[in-house]
């Protein structure tokens, strides 16, 4: 059994989710400059994602199916996806982002496992915080070696393909880091860096490193 877990805004998504929500709020230049410094790694990401959510307080819920129909995958994200699917690979998807907006992109996927934060929301708005456990980098690769426990893949036959500091540690882990259209300590890090315009470029990537 092979795995490949992949980040979500800014990789399998062309947006940051929490930018579009931003906007809702009025706070989206000011969220979109803590975002770009906590993905160099210049921020604490648990403690930049709080300080963002607290600005969207007061958004409708409805927000969510807003930015669903706002958002476009990456090229050729669907397409690797497929591919590694039908060579009997399980996909994941482990995002710093919110699991309102993740779950439904899994859907469309055929993906089933996943993780993100969760956006706490009482009488129809966004009360400004989230619920449970932040998906920091650390939980990122954690989940990456419990999802690999959950479907008897080695840790050497994983891939994590992320954009962010905080994917540093799930692709440190991995058997195989691609860093796509990465911050730069994240592409210097990285087996792979990929800067597009094709995220199915990782493909030919992953099949050699696999065979």
């Amino acid at each position: 059994m092979r795995l490949c877990v992949l980040d979500v805004d800014s990789t399998l998504i062309t947006a940051e989710v929490i930018e579009l929500i931003a906007a809702r709020a009025g706070t989206r230049e000011m969220v979109a400059d803590i975002t770009e410094r906590a993905m160099r790694g210049e921020l604490d990401f648990s403690e930049s994602l709080r300080e963002r959510v607290a600005t969207l307080a007061g958004v409708p819920d409805t927000v969510f199916g807003e930015v669903l129909a706002e958002v476009s995958f990456t090229p050729g994200a669907p397409e690797l996806i497929a591919a590694l699917q039908s060579r009997g690979w399980e996909v994941a998807l482990v995002s710093g982002g919110f699991v309102e907006v993740v779950a439904p992109l899994a859907a469309r996927l055929g993906i089933t496992r996943f993780r993100a934060n969760r956006l706490e929301v009482e009488n129809g708005v966004l009360t400004g915080r989230t619920t449970g456990l932040v998906v920091d980098r650390a939980v990122k690769a954690a989940t990456l070696r419990e999802f690999a426990a959950e479907v008897g893949c080695a840790m050497g036959d994983t891939v994590a393909i992320g954009d962010g500091a905080n994917d540093l540690d799930m692709m440190a882990a991995a058997g195989l880091g691609i860093a796509w259209h990465a911050k730069p300590v994240v592409q210097e890090k990285a087996d792979y860096a990929l800067n597009g315009p094709r995220l199915d470029a990782a493909l030919d990537i992953i099949l050699d490193r696999a065979s």
